[in-house]
């Protein structure tokens, strides 16, 4: 459940936001959430739909100072949901499933909006003495 993953050169990143509804805390949507990534590694992981792994990230409060062009430091409590597919195709089709639907549903209840943004992997690497460390370990 909690170990590292591999994403492969190509893999399509898919980026949730949830926010949540006022009051609903990370224990409130512990439960919906843990189901919903139970079933969509699962039910669709490898060559049964296409998903290769997921990350689930709650929101510090922190923002950056030196990472932000715009003035404005505001953000709204939410989780973001990272994950990793062959192709968009293939998350489509299982979030159009009714075992997905039916756990998404069930978060849906404790936000307010949600948007999930699709992206192509441009680049991925890693410090060159990291690939040096691993070899001599």
């Amino acid at each position: 459940m909690y170990t590292p993953i591999t994403i492969p050169f190509g893999a399509k990143m898919l980026f949730n936001t949830v926010k949540l509804k006022p009051g609903v805390e990370m224990e409130d949507v512990e439960l919906a959430l843990a189901e919903m990534c139970n079933v969509v590694k699962e039910t669709y992981g490898g060559d049964k739909g296409g998903f290769i792994a997921g990350q689930v990230y709650e929101f510090s409060g922190f923002i950056s100072d030196e990472g932000s062009l715009s003035d404005s430091k505001r953000a709204e409590k939410h989780i973001a949901i990272v994950t990793y597919w062959k192709s968009f195709d293939q998350h489509e089709k299982s979030h159009a499933d009714k075992a997905f639907k039916d756990k998404f549903e069930a978060l849906g209840k404790l936000s307010t909006d949600s948007a999930e943004l699709g992206y192509d992997m441009l680049w991925q690497g890693e410090p060159e003495h990291m690939k040096v460390e691993a070899v001599e370990a």
